[in-house]
């Protein structure tokens, strides 16, 4: 009965190429769709999965993402160092600057202080330079894709200069960095630096980034420090989590993407199931036929699913590949970096078609399941 099953779907290849078509393109929407989605969030917390030292961060307590962080007065920093379970704890600022460049030419940039000593959330991967040449006089690394937006199709040259708020900044390195939500370069320096490259401000400080002693569990010492200091502490993947949800519930990206996604679903399912059910009313005869020779109802409706599925499967593989071609073809490409075929977004999609692919065929064995056997011989 399968070969049967198999020789009637492939016998009309116009449909059969049809529905497999149907699945791919809903295939190819939704894991591209799902998989830039799922990239994207990524991105909004990209500067605090790169600092890999610091286990805490610490910050004001009204603070609902990474980007919305007011100033600190420096006692905090004495304070949360004198907190019990705390290994260390060192500054840290985040925020935007304006640059001109050379020509002239203005570029807004993330801006990130380091503590002079330790250097903790420097990167950690150099492309040119060394990171060491950090702590000079008014030195700063960029980002790859910063470099390439500062200054497109030119070849990486240490010791550019430019100014950030009427100062002079020498490029010391170029370096490797999570892609960030908004496509901006990312600019590293020493705090000492960043202070001269702000507007004056009362309070620079942002973010303390601390690390619980050994044998101190970090949400227990997070506890401690916000009863101690009454700021907001929070370890490294909550404060992700935290800034994901923002972002879900105060920009319109999930709605978008949702929107397109389902768009890929509905098309799909309408693309296979008008198909399959236009295939099977013309096989009606030769289904009428099997159940004039004995074939019972259940024996039927399985070859009807087993159809839908060689469909969904086929149709399932050719859109993946089509997926992970896209992103492979776009891999080079710096804007895109980090958008990749994501495993759950595969894994998602493959539920989808099958419940694509299980409606397709309720709907077109009810067809065949109330067909009279005398139907051949009209």
């Amino acid at each position: 009965m399968i070969w049967i099953a198999l020789k009637m779907l492939m016998g009309d290849r116009a449909k059969y190429l049809g529905l497999i078509f149907g699945v791919t393109f809903a295939t190819l929407l939704m894991t591209q769709q799902i998989s830039i989605f799922m990239g994207i969030l990524e991105r909004t917390a990209s500067q605090i999965n790169d600092v890999r030292e610091a286990e805490i961060w610490i910050m004001d307590g009204k603070v609902r993402f990474i980007d919305e962080v007011p100033g600190l007065p420096d006692m905090y920093l004495h304070r949360v160092r004198g907190i019990e379970g705390v290994n260390w704890a060192v500054r840290f600022y985040k925020g935007q600057v304006r640059a001109r460049l050379e020509n002239g030419d203005f570029r807004n940039l993330v801006l990130l202080g380091l503590d002079d000593d330790t250097l903790v959330g420097a990167p950690q991967e150099m492309i040119a330079g060394d990171l060491a040449d950090l702590r000079r006089p008014d030195a700063v690394i960029v980002d790859k894709a910063g470099y390439e937006y500062m200054w497109p199709k030119e070849p990486y040259q240490i010791g550019r200069t430019f100014e950030l708020n009427d100062r002079r900044a020498v490029l010391v390195g170029v370096c490797k960095a999570s892609p960030p939500f908004t496509t901006l370069p990312i600019l590293y320096t020493r705090y000492s630096a960043a202070a001269g490259y702000v507007p004056r401000e009362r309070n620079l400080m942002n973010f303390i980034l601390a690390s619980p002693a050994p044998g101190h569990d970090v949400d227990n010492v997070c506890h401690v420090i916000q009863e101690k200091t009454g700021l907001q502490a929070l370890s490294q993947k909550a404060f992700r989590k935290k800034t994901l949800d923002y972002f879900l519930a105060s920009t319109g990206i999930p709605v978008n993407f949702g929107i397109t996604i389902s768009l890929g679903f509905i098309v799909g399912a309408a693309i296979t199931g008008q198909t399959f059910y236009l295939f099977t009313l013309e096989n009606l005869k030769q289904f009428g036929a099997l159940k004039a020779m004995g074939v019972n109802n259940l024996r039927i409706m399985g070859m009807i699913l087993i159809q839908a599925f060689v469909v969904g499967v086929i149709g399932y593989g050719f859109g993946i590949g089509l997926t992970a071609a896209f992103f492979e073809a776009t891999s080079g490409i710096t804007h895109l970096a980090g958008l990749h075929l994501n495993w759950l977004a595969a894994l998602g999609v493959g539920a989808a078609v099958l419940v694509i692919i299980t409606l397709t065929a309720l709907v077109s064995v009810r067809k065949v399941l109330v067909l009279e056997p005398a139907i051949v011989f009209r």
